[in-house]
Parts: structure tokens; C-alpha cells; sequence
């Protein structure tokens, strides 16, 4: 959902700013509740699929942001990179309603951090 974001609210702000998700666990597919609550808002995450996080991607990034480390600790890439946790609940396994609020989160900080890049 923060790719899908980063990448449309940049697009609209005409800013030069490309958002790239990925994890430190890989997953088979997106999260359908996720597709489906950000399509609500009419944000297509077609195209994007689960990525393993690369120290490429992480060279190459101006800011790592961790969306909620309690998830699984040992994996969380704050333990050995400099990032920003968001703190927010995973929405694997969740219902619609509480993907929505996760969604809300997200969106809401996204537009934070591109206010203050703009």
C-alpha cells in the first residue's frame, strides 16, 4: 500500500519521487483485503508484487521506512539500517475494516513525508 502511495500522490504533485516496497520475508502475492482497500480509493496496485529487500535497493534508496518492526523483531531492517518505523499493525490476516484504518495510516504519512519533500 505505500508503494502504491508513494507513487500515485508523487505522480499528482508532479513530484520527481518513486516509492519502492519490499520486505524482509517474501511473500507468494499481495494481500487481496490490501488490493482491495486501496482500489476503494481507486489506487490500482496491479503490476506490484512481494519483493525481498536488496542492499541495492537499500544503497539506493534516500530514506527506508519499516511500516511496524513488532511484527517479527528479528527480522525488522531497523536492526541493521538506519530507518524510519511507522509503528502501524500488519494487515496480513486482517478484515476489511481494520485494513482500512492500516490504509488511512499509511496514506496519511505518505503525504506527510511528500509534504516535506516538496
Amino acid at each position: 500500500m505505500a508503494e502504491a502511495f508513494v507513487n500515485h500522490l508523487a505522480a499528482v504533485r508532479g513530484l520527481d519521487v518513486v516509492g519502492e516496497s519490499a520486505g524482509t520475508m517474501g511473500g507468494k502475492s499481495l494481500n487481496p483485503v490490501a488490493v482491495e482497500a486501496m482500489a476503494e480509493l481507486g489506487i490500482s496496485m496491479e503490476g506490484q508484487t512481494p519483493k525481498l529487500l536488496t542492499q541495492e535497493m537499500a544503497d539506493r534508496a534516500e530514506r527506508i521506512i519499516t511500516m511496524g518492526c513488532g511484527v517479527d523483531a528479528e527480522a525488522c531492517p531497523a536492526r541493521f539500517l538506519v530507518t524510519e518505523d511507522w509503528g502501524l499493525d500488519d494487515p496480513a490476516g486482517q478484515g476489511i475494516d481494520a485494513v482500512r484504518v492500516i490504509r488511512d495510516q499509511i496514506k496519511e504519512r505518505v503525504e506527510a513525508m511528500l509534504d516535506e519533500m516538496s
